[in-house]
């Protein structure tokens, strides 16, 4: 709850900018998450892995908007080759993206967890519940590598900047809104039109958190969605 102010607050320059060229990417990424029965506030981790910028590199390889290496790119059925890079490709990258923090969700039931794995790998979130007897990433979180326990603060907290509609105003209570987060929240509930700032935390915090419904099995997208021909970002 302390993290999120003042994480906003030293990164606020870089989130505005990045909220100003965001449109177009969210609008792909929302399609993909969207066809995968996945939460839109998913499209946020692509925020803090490149700022949504296709062309992003890290240190160790990884790269496109989700940051994908190219050995788990390769699994996830896309091209990486020096002639064809798929993880530059917003729409392919996505879908892989959405494949895999699906495939996370089946193994874990909790988003935090997923966050937590998709930084790290799996296997230090096994480490860390064992260590832990807790599948609660506020229990565990200790036990997890320190990039992997930042990587989901600074989720929440990205998350809570770009659901945030009015950035004139401090932030909120965030300690009411965590408060009143139900355990037996789901997202089929209707939001209003009207929320509080409060209230919106409290949501994006139940809808990042709390496990989703298990889905049946989704196709893959068919080739010939307008959207596979249409989205190209290199």
């Amino acid at each position: 709850m302390k993290f999120v102010p003042v994480y906003i607050k030293n990164n606020d320059e870089c989130l505005l900018t990045v909220k100003r060229r965001s449109e177009g990417p969210f609008m792909i990424i929302d399609s993909v998450l969207n066809h995968y029965g996945l939460p839109l506030e998913l499209k946020y981790l692509a925020v803090i892995e490149s700022e949504l910028k296709p062309s992003a590199v890290s240190r160790v390889g990884a790269k496109g908007p989700w940051q994908l290496m190219p050995s788990t790119a390769h699994e996830l059925g896309l091209k990486v080759s020096h002639r064809s890079d798929e993880r530059t490709n917003y729409y392919m990258s996505t879908r892989a993206a959405a494949k895999y923090l699906r495939d996370l969700h089946r193994e874990f039931g909790d988003w935090l967890l997923v966050l937590a794995a998709y930084n790290g790998g799996p296997a230090p979130v096994y480490r860390a519940i064992r260590k832990a007897h807790s599948r609660n990433f506020w229990v565990l979180e200790k036990y997890l590598p320190a990039e992997s326990r930042m990587h989901v603060k600074k989720f929440i907290a990205t998350a809570y900047y770009f659901e945030n509609a009015d950035k004139t105003t401090p932030v909120p209570k965030i300690e009411t809104a965590v408060a009143r987060v139900s355990p037996t929240y789901t997202t089929d509930r209707p939001v209003s039109a009207q929320e509080s700032a409060d209230e919106k935390f409290a949501r994006l915090m139940k809808e990042s958190a709390q496990s989703l419904k298990a889905s049946n099995d989704l196709l893959g997208l068919n080739p010939g969605d307008p959207a596979a021909a249409a989205m190209q970002f290199n």
